[in-house]
């Protein structure tokens, strides 16, 4: 519950946005959007396959390794839509942790927008480079 306030905050998403989530606490965190009434929340194993019909992923990346991670996101950004946000949420632990993110995500072609820094960890939203360049032009 700690991780859930930040994720929702960062991601900007109401109650109609498509989520997914992954990661070591996927179910959880799936359960607990659905609890606060987000009730279009799927995990890669419930939502069909890979079509860009996600507006919101949320990866819950504590006590995992920061290099599986990569792999992660590779299948999962073919989930998310164009303008789709992505949040991920490391461990405190992970030594470089925002640093080896932030050249994950730009290899994906993403922009991280915004984060912040919490005793559990590190949250961060991203938004693939052309989204994030239409959203300033606007």
């Amino acid at each position: 519950r700690q991780v859930i306030e930040p994720m929702i905050q960062l991601a900007c998403c109401s109650k109609s946005h498509r989520i997914i989530v992954a990661g070591s606490k996927g179910r959880e965190l799936m359960l607990e959007l659905l609890r606060r009434g987000y009730n279009r929340v799927a995990t890669n194993a419930t939502c069909g396959p890979p079509r860009g019909q996600c507006d919101v992923a949320m990866i819950d990346w504590r006590l995992q390794s920061i290099m599986a991670l990569e792999r992660t996101l590779g299948w999962l950004v073919h989930f998310l839509a164009p303008a789709a946000v992505l949040v991920v949420w490391l461990d405190s632990s992970e030594p470089n942790g925002n640093r080896k993110l932030g050249s994950m995500l730009e290899r994906l072609g993403f922009t991280i927008e915004a984060g912040t820094r919490c005793e559990q960890g590190l949250v961060v939203s991203a938004r693939r480079r052309d989204a994030a360049r239409m959203n300033a032009a606007a």
